[in-house]
């Protein structure tokens, strides 16, 4: 399954700002409502507001209303389409790998034997064979 590259960028674009994260994991815990996600941050509530704004256009969230309390809800959807284009890119990627390290080891020169205790007692110079 492909996803859409439009959706896609919105969401990561809402999820780029810190504050945005951080209702997204509080919303994971549970629904709640804008004051209850407000009382972390020191920002105004039409900040938040903004936020949530952006996060439900984005498809992370979405808001109802339950008599006079309008409580927010974490949407999985556009997480598992993010989920869905990092499994593939991972998977995109390892298959790269896969193919370069198949290809150094076709490539690659047979590591040569070490020089035997014999070979190398020949080859050593002194400071008298030097003269």
């Amino acid at each position: 399954m492909a996803p859409r590259p439009a959706g896609l960028d919105a969401v990561f674009a809402a999820l780029a700002d810190s504050t945005r994260r951080a209702i997204v994991a509080r919303l994971a815990i549970a629904d709640a409502t804008v004051l209850e996600l407000a009382a972390p941050f020191s920002v105004s509530l039409p900040a938040i507001s903004r936020h949530l704004k952006v996060l439900e256009r984005a498809g992370l969230i979405a808001r109802s209303r339950d008599a006079q309390r309008r409580p927010c809800q974490l949407r999985v959807g556009a997480l598992t389409e993010v989920t869905a284009w990092a499994e593939h890119t991972r998977q995109a990627w390892e298959a790269r790998f896969d193919r370069l390290e198949e290809y150094l080891a076709t490539t690659a020169a047979p590591p040569t034997p070490p020089p035997s205790p014999a070979r190398r007692r020949r080859g050593r110079t002194t400071p008298e064979s030097r003269r």
